[in-house]
């Protein structure tokens, strides 16, 4: 009866050991994943305001999860949606890209705007080839280009349609770049869940609704961007292929409404990270909340680098 009970206990040791084995072995990824969303929700408190992350890396278990399926106002980064439809449109036959397109005085935003556009024709009355209102859009975020693009190819309606059509909800597009002029409310009817953003990045990496000539030309717009070089490009190593597109707002009551960066991050081993960070209703600088975009994709970026394949 000794020996009987001497093996009884030996049986219940060992179940508990490999019970304890197999919680160890599937808790691993999930404390990786759970300490990378710390560090950003740390990271994030910097900005004082509501900050909201997604990144997705095919193959692996990264989670950046942070608010992924709020709301927060877009503003330039609808551009890209907006590319996008265009570009669909062009190989529906509907506009070429060489095609003139004319800019009329009433395309102007004024008094004043960011736009490269209206700078360099303030009277207007020129023609344009879409192709370069699509490069001023998307790669250099000029918003006379992109509200004039937006005309021609029917309105938001047109450009919620499409990211409808491709699979990509948690997104909504309801006014261009006037009407966010026009009304600081505004901006919060153009929202895109950081989830869905990643959505779409990774449709345009992975399984493009676009053909390779259209997707290609796209892809190097957005590499070429100057803008938002101190966001997700920001703390990441020299020489990093980032293609992105940034959405900036302006400020009141103390704080910027929306700072926000998208795109993917190509990986030494060919591979490519996307990742969505908006920082939305925040009283941190400008410096500060720049830096926080940055830090965030760094940590992803770095979690990346040894991420289970």
């Amino acid at each position: 009866m000794q020996i009987e009970a001497y093996f009884q206990r030996e049986d219940w040791y060992a179940a508990r050991m490999r019970f304890a084995l197999v919680i160890l072995i599937f808790s691993s990824s999930a404390f990786a994943q759970t300490a990378l969303q710390q560090k950003i929700s740390v990271i994030a408190a910097d900005a004082r305001g509501k900050v909201s992350v997604a990144c997705s890396l095919p193959g692996s278990d990264l989670n950046c999860d942070l608010n992924p399926h709020t709301r927060p106002p877009m503003q330039s980064v609808f551009k890209l949606p907006l590319v996008m439809t265009s570009l669909h449109l062009i190989e529906e036959r509907k506009f070429s890209l060489d095609q003139p397109v004319r800019f009329l005085p009433s395309d102007r935003i004024l008094p004043h705007t960011h736009s490269p556009l209206q700078d360099k024709y303030p009277e207007a009355n020129v023609d344009i080839p879409l192709r370069e209102l699509l490069r001023l859009a998307v790669s250099l975020s000029d918003n006379s280009a992109a509200d004039l693009v937006l005309r021609v190819i029917g309105g938001p309606e047109v450009v919620q349609r499409y990211m409808n059509s491709i699979g990509v909800d948690g997104f909504q597009l309801k006014d261009g770049e006037r009407g966010l002029h026009g009304d600081v409310a505004a901006q919060y009817r153009n929202w895109f869940e950081p989830a869905s953003a990643v959505k779409l990045l990774r449709r345009i990496s992975d399984d493009s609704p676009l053909s390779a000539e259209h997707t290609a030309l796209l892809l190097a717009w957005m590499k070429d961007t100057p803008t938002g070089a101190h966001r997700i490009k920001g703390e990441l190593p020299e020489g990093t292929n980032v293609m992105h597109k940034s959405g900036t707002s302006g400020s009141g009551n103390g704080v910027a409404y929306a700072t926000n960066d998208i795109g993917l991050i190509a990986l030494p081993n060919g591979r490519r990270l996307a990742i969505a960070i908006f920082v939305t209703d925040a009283a941190a600088d400008d410096a500060t909340r720049d830096a926080v975009i940055a830090r965030i994709a760094k940590a992803a970026y770095d979690t990346a680098m040894v991420a289970r394949q």
